[in-house]
């Protein structure tokens, strides 16, 4: 059996989920890997089939999406090029971890495509949902990379095809201790935003790492650094707690680690917002901003907070194999004449 595996690369929680799962996969098949977008820094430790621009999002610094440097690097023709080029009819199941190349080439071509990520489970009727309604995006989470099967993960289980988080080897296996330092992890915000903002709680050690910061330095109270995975991994693992967006990557693996932890969903990012509904609903403390206004919350979470207990199994091995029991027999649509994206 040939299955391509389309990961997205804007972020690190795609990445660290797919390298479980495709090594999981490629005991029972052939597996080819697609990753498009390049804002992640977790080092796959195989080489893809495949690397494309595709589709993706620039983080900012003030909270949220740099939409202007998204915007400027958004090469709609090349995209659709890259789309209509490439031949998925080679295999016989493509699975998107929200990667668009992958789905939409499937779904153009006839090709079975199933998703599985967490943007599947954001959208399940049980899933919580944010107060304020966003309907763009949740209509950006349904058409970004359409899929006719879909598999998610959620902070906990919603029904039979909503799993748990998966969570990597290297965070099951870390030595895990408290050493007293926050670690932050906010790279929709400017390091040094963070720095002056965090330097106000004195007695509080922060470890910040982040997307814009090239060399490491110390500003206080407030320890500066680039993103390096085991650094990061090892500061979490022996953190007070971790402070940080409503990704689901981060988020998973600081609850697996029984740390405590603070939310800051990022601006007009629908995902997030789910995600902290979510994680609200389950006792995790949010915050709407790094505005000066909510740092009696942030306050608060520092002296009081407690961290959430949480069962994540590996399942990774099971979800794989009923994926395969289900979609192994070869699953071709007839072929549909080309749409654009806009209006398919």
């Amino acid at each position: 059996m040939k299955i391509l595996y389309g990961i997205q690369g804007t972020g690190n929680g795609h990445v660290t989920r797919s390298i479980e799962i495709i090594h999981e996969l490629r005991k029972h098949a052939h597996v080819d890997v697609l990753i498009s977008g390049e804002q992640y820094e977790v080092a796959l430790p195989f080489e893809p089939e495949y690397r494309m621009k595709g589709l993706y999002f620039v983080f900012g610094k003030s909270g949220g999406i740099d939409f202007w440097q998204t915007y400027k690097r958004i090469k709609t023709f090349r995209l659709i090029k890259e789309i209509r080029n490439f031949n998925v009819k080679k295999y016989d199941l493509v699975i998107s971890d929200f990667e668009p190349i992958t789905a939409w080439a499937a779904r153009l071509q006839g090709v079975k495509c199933i998703g599985l990520s967490n943007q599947a489970a954001t959208l399940h009727p049980m899933a919580p949902k944010p107060k304020s309604n966003d309907t763009l995006g949740k209509i950006i989470l349904e058409k970004y990379a359409p899929t006719e099967d879909q598999y998610g993960f959620h902070f906990k289980s919603l029904s039979e095809t909503i799993f748990t988080p998966i969570i990597r080897k290297e965070i099951r296996q870390a030595k895990i201790s408290n050493r007293g330092h926050i670690t932050v992890y906010l790279p929709s915000y400017d390091d040094e935003k963070i720095s002056k903002k965090l330097n106000r709680f004195e007695l509080t050690q922060w470890q910040v790492f982040s997307k814009h910061c090239k060399k490491a330095y110390v500003n206080g109270n407030v320890e500066v650094r680039p993103i390096e995975g085991k650094r990061f991994l090892d500061s979490m693992a022996s953190s007070n707690g971790v402070l940080c967006n409503a990704g689901f990557g981060t988020t998973s693996e600081a609850l697996y680690l029984g740390k405590k932890l603070m939310v800051i969903p990022m601006k007009k990012q629908f995902e997030q917002h789910c995600n902290a509904a979510m994680l609200e609903e389950m006792g995790v403390s949010t915050m709407k901003s790094m505005k000066k206004k909510h740092f009696d919350k942030l306050e608060q979470w520092l002296h009081q907070g407690q961290p959430v207990t949480v069962q994540y199994p590996d399942q990774t091995a099971s979800i794989v194999q009923r994926i395969l029991s289900k979609h192994s027999a070869r699953a071709v649509q007839p072929e549909r004449e080309y749409l654009s994206l806009a209006t398919a």
